[in-house]
């Protein structure tokens, strides 16, 4: 569905060097911390802007050679998108109707009813929560393939992330789309996601699929003396700690079988980040 091969994009201070690849029917989260290159990537996979080396495919096609009908089957949320807020729901449906071949206007109404949007409201008056759910079901209204969100549950409350991430989960029973994922929340992307890629300083440092983090990776507390003694074979960073040393593996299993004494944290997104992270 989408596969970037030695993306190059160089700014005066900064460099995307990176590969991905989203196959169909497959939840794909982009992770790193802000500025590592997320919305460079997405923003280069839209084309959106002029990448210096390297390819981009979208639907077994060269980006470059879409046609408005492939463009069409892309649905995107961005961090730093929205509409005019002057305008209501109800005033929103004719652009819709118009840019979209594909967009079902008495569904888009329906679900926007569902998810307790008010259709004849301006849109300046919505929370930060009815607004990001707008953006979303935008996305969802023309029947796309492929779903591109940055960073859609940034700034929303428990109760608005869940309603959002119900509506992915229901956009992707259908095998045949894909989506694309960034978010600063690990939750969300532990919750939805079938794979991650993590990204720091505009490079692809970790692919994992997110069973494999969750269910192998673990995170060793260690103090000098058991460090010393520790097989680091299957380590894959350490961090100096008070006590001794951090250390993140993607063999959990194996060092409580061998090190029942030391303690083993199961790995979470946020700790593989803050550890990938690190300089060892």
């Amino acid at each position: 569905m989408v596969k970037l091969n030695s993306v190059v994009k160089q700014y005066d201070s900064f460099r995307l060097e990176c590969s991905m690849e989203v196959p169909v029917g497959q939840v794909t989260g982009l992770i790193g911390r802000n500025g590592a290159g997320k919305s460079t990537a997405f923003k280069a996979i839209l084309g959106l802007i002029h990448i210096d080396g390297g390819t981009i495919e979208l639907f077994e096609k060269d980006a470059a050679a879409l046609t408005q009908a492939d463009k069409e089957q892309i649905g995107v949320v961005l961090s730093d998108s929205g509409f005019c807020s002057y305008l209501t729901i109800r005033d929103f449906l004719p652009v819709l109707d118009a840019m979209y071949a594909d967009f079902s206007k008495d569904k888009f109404a329906a679900d926007c009813e569902r998810m307790g949007l008010p259709i004849k409201k301006k849109i300046k008056e919505f929370s930060t929560g009815m607004k990001r759910k707008l953006q979303i079901l935008a996305a969802l209204s023309h029947n796309a393939r492929l779903l591109i969100l940055d960073e859609p549950t940034a700034g929303l409350d428990v109760v608005a992330r869940d309603e959002l991430l119900g509506l992915l989960r229901e956009y992707a029973e259908n095998g045949d789309r894909s989506i694309v994922i960034s978010s600063h929340i690990s939750s969300d992307l532990e919750g939805i996601c079938d794979d991650v890629y993590m990204i720091d300083n505009g490079e692809i440092i970790l692919h994992e699929d997110t069973d494999v983090l969750l269910n192998e990776y673990g995170l060793l507390k260690v103090t000098e003396e058991q460090f010393t003694r520790l097989d680091q074979t299957h380590l894959l960073k350490t961090k100096k700690e008070n006590f001794g040393y951090s250390c993140l593996t993607n063999q959990r299993q194996f060092y409580q079988d061998n090190y029942p004494t030391v303690v083993i944290e199961r790995g979470s997104i946020d700790e593989v980040i803050t550890m990938m992270t690190k300089n060892k």
